[in-house]
């Protein structure tokens, strides 16, 4: 079994910021298995796939994103899931718009989500898939940044990257190696 967790918040004013690219990815990878977030369990929407006859879950916490280690960390004990059994997608300042990167495991970075997610599960020895955000143009602080909407002539580089963050995280449910994964997905 495998999670894939796309951090954002989840009222409909973010959907299009980009605090909400795990969700958007989240969402590209739901879509690529041919399923539907269905479910509400552990403080998150879910989408429940199988792929070569592995169960794959997909959730995007329901906690706004500050708070996004309850639902992970109820998730991992509801199905009693590892720490090699979780990938977590989400928006990174710290890399230039569109890029993405892979990681198998790290800090929390400027990232409150994944503060959350270490501080409720114990642990950050989980792959991370990170979207970058920062435009060098904008000179606003990170918390006011992160919720602000993507401009329209971003959007398509964004899309970009919310497919490939998908591709990456299903690359890993179905057991492909973190490293492989890493040289074909980051950048």
């Amino acid at each position: 079994m495998f999670l894939i967790v796309g951090l954002g918040n989840p009222e409909e004013k973010y959907a299009r910021t980009f605090h909400n690219m795990g969700f958007l990815a989240a969402g590209d990878a739901a879509v690529k298995l041919g399923v539907k977030f269905k479910k509400k369990e552990c403080e998150a929407s879910v989408a429940e796939a199988y792929v070569n006859g592995e169960k794959i879950l997909i959730a995007r916490p329901v906690t706004y994103m500050n708070a996004s280690g309850r639902a992970v960390k109820q998730l991992m004990n509801k199905y009693k899931l590892s720490p090699s059994e979780l990938v977590v997608i989400y928006d990174d300042y710290d890399l230039p718009k569109g890029h993405v990167r892979i990681r198998p495991a790290g800090s929390a970075g400027t990232h409150n989500g994944m503060r959350s997610i270490i501080a409720e599960t114990g642990c950050s020895e989980f792959a991370r898939i990170r979207i970058g955000i920062r435009d060098p143009e904008v000179n606003i602080p990170i918390i006011n940044y992160v919720l602000c909407n993507v401009k329209s002539e971003d959007y398509g580089l964004f899309s970009a990257a919310c497919t490939r963050a998908a591709e990456a995280a299903l690359a890993l449910a179905s057991g492909e190696d973190v490293e492989k994964v890493m040289c074909r997905y980051n950048g």
